[in-house]
């Protein structure tokens, strides 16, 4: 769990502070998240596993280069970010099996987990990024009732939904220009 020190500058009794995943190759998870605008505030290294913490670039004092902070420091800077943070947890050994698998929680019969997801300004745009990362989408953006939002699979097959910053519009439409 994530400590907060300032606790009299956050006003919130409740302050939504992380979710983890489990993933089986850092070197493709990452880069992902990455590319959806995230940074890697924080990693740890236990031994048979280790912990990565991102966040949404928004979130991140860009003076800082936090690949060269020493696991205190990183810590301490954790610590003061009022956003989310997105906790990879990789158990070593996993990418070198081609057969290993995580559940991702939406499969028949082990549904409970459902998606994590990011805001956008133009879906379509976000998607023909996505698009170009080669993990696939489970829903397209004018794909089913709902119109205007996707489901973009990462690379250990956990949807991310794609979704319009300022509220969807189920009839929202691809914009050609």
């Amino acid at each position: 769990i994530l400590k907060r020190n300032e606790t009299n500058k956050i006003p919130n009794y409740f302050n939504f502070s992380q979710t983890m995943k489990r993933i089986k190759d850092p070197s493709k998870t990452i880069p992902f998240y990455e590319a959806l605008g995230m940074t890697v505030v924080r990693q740890k290294d236990y031994g048979d596993f280790s912990n990565f913490f991102l966040t949404s670039s928004s979130n991140v004092d860009t003076s800082v280069d936090y690949s060269s902070l020493s696991d205190a420091e990183a810590k301490a800077k954790m610590s003061m970010l009022f956003g989310p943070v997105l906790e990879l947890t990789h158990n070593h050994g996993t990418e070198n099996d081609e057969d290993f698998k995580h559940y991702n929680g939406n499969e028949e019969g082990r549904q409970g987990y459902g998606h994590i997801g990011f805001l956008v300004d133009d879906v379509y745009a976000a998607c023909d990024s996505i698009r170009e990362l080669g993990y696939g989408f489970k829903k397209e953006p004018d794909g089913g009732g709902m119109k205007g939002l996707a489901f973009a699979w990462d690379p250990d097959g956990y949807a991310v939904e794609i979704i319009k910053r300022g509220g969807i519009e189920f009839g929202d439409k691809r914009v050609e220009t």
